[in-house]
């Protein structure tokens, strides 16, 4: 694992200005060297769903399986997650998968690449391509999954176990607002707004897997999950 550095370019040098769709955003967040992380990850791990989808949900980071594969919540905690978004009633069509950094942070041991949650500077280089998501897709709820995720659209003090649940304003109800507002979205300089949405904060699936409670934490999850179902009009 490369070593953390103080300071990143910033994912916004990566994304071409006639990058119109998600597909074109996907392709060329391939290429972004916008913080150390891409040198040891085997690839950048972009968002996957319709670009009429409703509903965004964002995760930490890629792990070791969605590294390999390319695509986000393809291994356990992901498998956990589409079980409870059909406990919770929610429409899988209508939803967006991605996260909040692109590449997997990890430490090696052995043959093992043990996680590590992103730094600061990781989530605010990949911000640009979150920003860039949320303006193609415009969608109705943001979903934020565990501490990172909700640090990276509400700021650093914001605590999921205080507010999960919770329908709060989005960008406004973010720590600062103005994060999320004219920021650079391509190597033109071109600027935009975070479209604004209904945010909701809730656990990360693998907090489920890793909880002493596990049929309680689900349980949860999926309660607060079936607060989005509720609040979709239609």
């Amino acid at each position: 694992m490369a070593e953390q550095t103080g300071s990143a370019v910033g994912a916004q040098r990566f994304i071409p200005p006639d990058a119109d769709t998600i597909d074109d955003l996907r392709s060329a967040a391939g290429g972004c060297r916008g913080c150390e992380l891409y040198r040891d990850s085997s690839q950048t791990v972009f968002g996957r769903g319709d670009e009429s989808a409703r509903v965004v949900l964002v995760g930490e980071q890629p792990g070791d399986m969605e590294d390999q594969k390319g695509l986000p919540f393809v291994g356990p905690a992901g498998r956990l997650l589409r079980r409870a978004v059909d406990d919770a009633g929610l429409d899988p069509g209508v939803l967006y998968l991605t996260n909040a950094v692109k590449h997997f942070r990890f430490e090696a041991r052995g043959k093992r690449r043990i996680h590590q949650t992103p730094d600061q500077v990781h989530i605010t280089a990949c911000r640009p391509w979150l920003v860039a998501e949320f303006a193609r897709l415009r969608p109705e709820i943001v979903v934020v999954l565990g501490a990172t995720a909700a640090k990276a659209l509400l700021g650093p003090s914001f605590r999921v176990t205080r507010q999960r649940g919770e329908l709060l304003l989005w960008p406004e109800s973010a720590q600062h607002p103005e994060d999320f507002q004219r920021v650079p979205v391509d190597n033109a300089g071109q600027r935009a707004d975070a479209p604004t949405a209904r945010l909701l904060a809730t656990i990360h699936p693998s907090a489920v897997l890793r909880a002493d409670d596990q049929d309680k934490a689900y349980e949860g999850l999926v309660a607060d999950l079936s607060i989005v179902t509720r609040a979709l009009p239609g």
